[in-house]
């Protein structure tokens, strides 16, 4: 006698099953992006060390002080600039997913903030790179003290700058996340403004949390963090605004029509 299984079942298990393919797609991409990189993962490296390798005094020079680091901290870079590279595919995978449950409205709102999202991430990326890491890395080399020979070591020098990444990538969200908040009725830009000395000190704190301990490296983070809430802001003022307008203008034709 065969088994007869629940119909309420089926959706969930289809939903599993899709998220299921949709997780070895992003993995299969990672792992392609990466198996290219990999060949150069030396020249990748060389890169992303430039912004400290330009300020180096002559005859400085990084250093491995790890039998195994010359292998695995290209290596490393590698997989997390696949990563990287493939962050478009992965939120195209999670917009894929759940688009088919939102309704028209939604799907109009959301696109364009997912896109957003995903350039906003990169230039964040850019930012760090080019302005911060030469910031930081141009004063810490000129305050040296005189007889002090700087050797950064290979794998600290990534983890560093990985950090720097992924923090000024999730910083450059805050409009998103702020605009996210006005459209879905928790906030008001209004209840926002009035917030804003919590805000910056809320910004100066997950600048100390997210950076290394200096004050330099927390303060470049800060003040963005700060700067891009404030878009934000203004972004969700106009959004707010076009559906107050929306709305009235709803309002007026049910009236008329409601009229005799």
């Amino acid at each position: 006698m065969a088994l007869e299984t629940d119909p309420k079942e089926q959706p969930l298990i289809s939903h599993l099953v899709e998220l299921r393919d949709r997780i070895l797609r992003c993995l299969l991409v990672v792992g392609i992006i990466f198996l290219c990189l990999f060949p150069f993962a030396n020249d990748i490296y060389t890169f992303v060390a430039s912004p400290l390798l330009n300020v180096l005094p002559e005859g400085a020079q990084m250093i491995a002080t790890q039998v195994t680091s010359p292998f695995f901290a290209p290596f490393k870079l590698a997989f997390f600039t696949a990563v990287f590279i493939s962050v478009p595919f992965l939120l195209h995978q999670i917009w894929a997913f759940i688009a088919p449950g939102l309704y028209k409205n939604e799907i109009k709102t959301a696109f364009p903030i997912l896109v957003s999202s995903i350039i906003l991430f990169y230039l964040g990326i850019a930012f760090s790179y080019f302005v911060v890491l030469s910031f930081i890395f141009g004063f810490f080399t000129s305050v040296a003290p005189e007889g002090v020979a700087i050797m950064t070591d290979i794998n600290e020098y990534l983890s560093f700058v990985l950090l720097m990444f992924f923090a000024f990538g999730l910083t450059f969200e805050i409009p998103i996340a702020t605009v996210l908040l006005i459209i879905s009725g928790a906030t008001t830009p209004e209840k926002l403004t009035q917030k804003r000395p919590y805000v910056v000190i809320g910004c100066f704190v997950a600048g100390m949390l997210l950076t290394p301990a200096d004050p330099f490296s927390q303060s470049m983070l800060a003040i963005p963090m700060w700067m891009l809430f404030e878009l934000g802001v203004i972004a969700g003022r106009i959004i707010y605004k076009k559906s107050d307008e929306d709305e009235s203008e709803k309002e007026d034709e049910e009236n008329e029509e409601e009229s005799p």
